[in-house]
């Protein structure tokens, strides 16, 4: 979308606020396409199942990552394998059961009679029966469900080193405070948008949010994400620190806001990658060797990936396991996870994602004034 269109939209529509739960205005939710839905229980309550096992065990043993599902999650279970009985149209393909969440891959092979929309609100209502009849039973306590609180956010306390630097506290970011407040973390009351969310009583919380497959390959990342999810849940409950979003951290006049191991900019010594464009193949070769071998000797890269040469430097030392600060044109939201095999390395604590924008649901262009601002945070950071 271009910049006069994009101000049209903000101009009729208002600025969008960051939820993972908006649909694709320009797609059209009867047609024949693949989904992945998540649908999160009302309160984050781990209503559906217990996670059991260890995260470093391997997959198929007697100790691998897994959900084990309550009654209700069971029930909630058979609700969405049941899909096709109300839809015919629609292929369950796959669920992962998650403590307080789910995914789920449906396949609409023919097109819908309604929306998309409809179809979860009927899984929804079945779900609520369900819930209502186990209560009856005694079989789940008929207690009401809490408001909504959303995901935990970790707030950016001062590192060791930088207190005596800092003369003022970090406060959280303008544009994630309503966020903050909106989700519990600070006093306040709820925003027009979120209220009345949070103040539903059924199993799950209003709205979802669905990913619209593009490709086979894209395919096969939902099948070994949803499988992955409870080895993921169970590296965030170990390394909280390191997979859950900060906000407010002060380096040298910015505030940044990111994920993953903030020690990376204490007690190491940093190297800012920077690679001109017109860099020959010869000068490439030589200068992907002299930063591999800082790295060996203890330094940890910092850049933002701008030029090519950039990115083959990261993805190489990336690769080879060594620590990395990565700076980032599009800041993150108290729901921001690392992605793929980010996560990963921010787990294994070699990885750190910063920048000092807000979160934005549009996608960046990268304008120079953007990678030199870039470019200056990551010089920053090996100075400070």
């Amino acid at each position: 979308m271009d910049e006069k269109k994009l101000e049209a939209k903000k101009h009729f529509a208002g600025e969008k606020r960051p939820s993972m739960k908006r649909r694709d205005d320009y797609h059209d939710y009867q047609e024949r396409r693949m989904y992945m839905i998540t649908i999160e229980v009302t309160g984050r309550q781990p209503l559906l199942g217990t996670l059991r096992g260890t995260a470093s065990a391997l997959p198929g043993s007697t100790d691998a990552p897994r959900l084990e599902p309550s009654e209700l999650g069971r029930t909630v279970e058979r609700e969405w394998w049941g899909i096709s009985r109300y839809y015919p149209q629609i292929e369950v393909k796959a669920l992962q059961l998650m403590p307080d969440h789910l995914h789920g891959i449906l396949f609409v092979r023919e097109r819908l009679p309604v929306h998309l929309g409809h179809v979860i609100r009927g899984f929804k209502t079945g779900c609520n029966k369900k819930l209502r009849e186990l209560q009856a039973a005694g079989s789940v306590a008929a207690q009401p469900l809490p408001a909504e609180k959303g995901w935990r956010v970790v707030a950016a306390q001062p590192l060791p080193a930088e207190k005596e630097r800092r003369s003022v506290a970090a406060q959280p970011l303008p544009a994630e405070k309503g966020w903050r407040e909106a989700r519990g973390v600070v006093a306040a009351q709820p925003l027009p948008a979120e209220k009345e969310r949070r103040e539903g009583t059924g199993l799950f919380v209003q709205g979802y949010n669905d990913l619209i497959l593009r490709s086979y390959e894209e395919l096969q990342r939902w099948r070994h994400y949803l499988q992955d999810n409870p080895r993921r849940l169970l590296l965030k409950r170990e390394h909280p620190e390191w997979l859950y979003p900060f906000f407010g951290l002060h380096v040298k006049g910015y505030v940044l806001n990111g994920i993953g191991n903030r020690s990376l900019l204490q007690g190491t010594r940093r190297v800012n990658v920077r690679i001109s464009r017109r860099t020959t193949e010869a000068e490439l070769e030589r200068s992907v060797k002299q930063y591999l071998e800082a790295a060996e000797k203890g330094y940890v890269l910092v850049s933002p990936s701008i030029s090519p040469g950039e990115k083959e430097v990261m993805r190489a030392a990336f690769d080879r396991g060594f620590p990395t600060i990565a700076i980032v044109p599009k800041g993150f939201s108290p729901l921001s996870k690392p992605k793929g095999e980010q996560f990963d390395a921010c787990a294994a604590g070699r990885l750190l994602l910063l920048s000092n924008h807000d979160y934005s649901n549009e996608q960046v262009v990268l304008t120079k004034p953007l990678c030199e601002e870039m470019n200056l945070i990551a010089l920053t950071i090996c100075q400070s």
